[in-house]
């Protein structure tokens, strides 16, 4: 008769096969066989969290495939280990491997800068990927271009990975790709077990499925199942559902029974952050006054802030020179600056276009009033704001009267629902635009 322990390595082999690598090399992998008695069989885990976590996701598999070696019932058990040195003689416990990184491994919570354009963002993403599932189910997250919805989705891939959570990882084009030719090859089921059997599903710029009703009816169904068996699902987009207008009712109503997380353009604060950040990253001394001008002259996004050091750091490498305030000037000298020059579309130019066309004042506008044409007017300003300058949305509150962010992200949303299907919205959206400094 076999031991447990050779029971259990039999039954490993069998267990390889019908779980993914990852799976087997972070949960099992480093468990022994400790005891057979009766029908009761004892398994041992190198810790809590792997012992809570074959409970609730290997349980039934791991009984049926002992059932078959063992040929009678058998209840498993498991326990953590408490003398590791002992159970797991002949086992590098410390040379487990975990699985590899899902996304790019540059991206990660350590090197991602949180300000008050993104805490929410952050904190969200951090939670799930220890505990997928959990909370926050689905998570999704939107804003501009360049804002960091990519970062912290990799980041979520490369952490939950590490932690043992299977991750799949996709865009909206592939996943509509990967649809198409299942459908065209005959691996429908395949594409079903690929996308539904993830622990946390990862779909970036969902914007894209606009239009493709059959991609979204999947996608619909994905998420249902997903999220019945409390699997993770993370959406990002440039914008939030309720502003894409074709998107089939039923998936919007899926992506917002969630949490909704806006990432917006970084503050001065933590545009300064991001790039002392950055520079340590490289170890690169530069002086404070050059933080300054870069933080100055590009305030839309993140990526044009790091691409903007990149090639200061660069030039300064080229003339073998410290990265200087006059080399900052000549290297960024083709750069279009957000906020300089007599033609820049600005929120101050904004406002003002706005309280033109409404023919109101311009404290008006900022005024606590709330008439229709004064509400209609906010609201307007506040949308056009959000998408021509990506300024914060505590900066556009501070500019109507100091309104809260709640009440400015109101009015965004108000805009941004009907902005395809309101004709009054559309003629004003379209009037205003037309007379906008560019």
């Amino acid at each position: 008769m076999k031991t447990a322990k050779e029971t259990w390595e039999t039954a490993k082999g069998a267990l390889q096969v019908q779980v993914s690598k990852a799976n087997f090399d972070t949960w099992l992998k480093d468990t022994v066989g400790i005891s057979h008695q009766g029908n009761q069989f004892v398994i041992g885990t190198p810790s809590a969290f792997a012992k809570e976590w074959l409970e609730k996701r290997l349980h039934s598999l791991v009984t049926k495939v002992l059932i078959s070696l063992v040929g009678h019932e058998v209840e498993v058990q498991f326990q953590v280990c408490p003398d590791q040195d002992s159970v797991w003689q002949g086992q590098n416990h410390s040379q487990s491997k975990l699985p590899p990184p899902v996304g790019n491994p540059r991206h990660t919570f350590e090197n991602f800068v949180v300000g008050g354009s993104n805490r929410l963002a952050y904190a969200a993403a951090l939670g799930i990927s220890e505990e997928p599932g959990r909370q926050y189910n689905p998570l999704f997250i939107h804003g501009g271009s360049g804002l960091g919805k990519t970062h912290l989705s990799h980041a979520i891939g490369n952490e939950a990975s590490e932690n043992g959570f299977k991750v799949v990882y996709t865009g909206s084009e592939q996943f509509t790709n990967e649809f198409i030719s299942s459908i065209r090859e005959r691996r429908t089921e395949e594409f079903r077990s690929k996308f539904r059997n993830a622990d946390i599903l990862v779909i970036e710029d969902i914007q894209f499925l606009v239009g493709k009703p059959q991609t979204q009816e999947t996608l619909f169904h994905t998420f249902n199942e997903l999220h019945d068996t409390n699997r993770q699902l993370v959406i990002t987009s440039d914008r939030p559902p309720k502003a894409m207008t074709t998107l089939e009712s039923s998936l919007c109503s899926r992506l917002e029974c969630g949490l909704i997380a806006q990432v917006e353009a970084p503050d001065l604060e933590t545009r300064l952050a991001i790039l002392h950040a950055r520079a340590e990253e490289q170890q690169v001394v530069i002086d404070e006054a050059v933080f300054d001008f870069i933080a100055q002259r590009c305030q839309r996004n993140v990526r044009e802030l790091e691409g903007a050091l990149t090639a200061l750091i660069a030039d300064a490498k080229m003339a073998q020179q410290r990265p200087t305030l006059e080399l900052a000037q000549e290297a960024l000298r083709d750069m279009p600056s957000d906020n300089l020059g007599p033609y820049a579309t600005t929120p101050a130019s904004i406002l003002k276009a706005v309280a033109d066309h409404f023919q109101i004042s311009l404290e008006s506008l900022k005024g606590r009033k709330r008439d229709n044409r004064l509400a209609m007017a906010r609201q307007i300003a506040i949308y056009l704001v959000r998408e021509k300058t990506n300024c914060p949305l505590q900066d556009i509150g501070k500019l109507l009267g100091g309104r809260d962010h709640s009440t400015i992200l109101r009015g965004y949303h108000r805009i941004a629902g009907v902005v395809s299907t309101d004709p009054a919205v559309q003629r004003n959206l379209h009037q205003i635009v037309a007379n906008l400094p560019m």
